[in-house]
C-alpha cells in the first residue's frame, strides 16, 4: 500500500512551488520546466486541482496558475484525497463483499484508531509548514 501515489507527490510539489511564488500566476510550462514532471500528466494534475478548488486557473496570454486557498489552508489530507479518494487503511471486504466480523473485529478497531491518528496528523501538514 502506497501513502502517498505518484499522482499526489506530483500535486504535493506542484502546490509547493505555486505557494512560493507568493500570488504570482505560474504557466504550466514552468513548472515542467522547475519540477521536471511530463507535460500531459502535469495537466491532468493541475485540471484536478482547479476543479476541487484548491487552484485557480488563468487562460491566454500569461495565463497559469495561483493557489484559490492561503498557503495554510491547503492540508496534506485535501492533497492525497483529491487523487486517491476518502482515506481509509482498511475496506474489511473480503472477496468483494463487507467482512460480516466488522462490527466485532478487534483488528478493525485498532486499524480505525491508527487511520484517525494518521488522517489527524497529516491534516496538521499544510502547504505553508511545507514550503518554510
Amino acid at each position: 500500500m502506497k501513502l502517498i501515489t505518484r499522482d499526489t507527490d506530483y500535486a504535493i510539489r506542484a502546490v509547493s512551488y505555486i505557494a512560493k511564488k507568493n500570488n504570482k500566476v505560474v504557466s504550466v510550462a514552468e513548472l515542467v520546466e522547475r519540477l521536471k514532471i511530463p507535460r500531459p500528466f502535469l495537466r491532468k494534475i493541475l485540471q484536478v486541482l482547479n476543479k476541487k478548488r484548491i487552484l485557480n486557473s488563468h487562460k491566454g496570454q500569461g495565463g497559469g496558475f495561483v493557489l484559490a486557498l492561503s498557503k495554510d489552508k491547503i492540508n496534506l489530507v485535501e492533497l492525497i484525497e483529491a487523487f486517491q479518494g476518502k482515506f481509509k487503511l482498511n475496506e474489511c471486504f473480503f472477496k468483494k463483499d463487507p467482512c460480516p466480523n466488522r462490527k466485532s473485529c478487534v483488528l478493525k478497531k485498532k486499524i480505525d484508531n491508527i487511520e484517525r491518528y494518521v488522517i489527524r496528523s497529516l491534516s496538521k501538514i499544510s502547504i505553508k509548514d511545507i514550503v518554510k
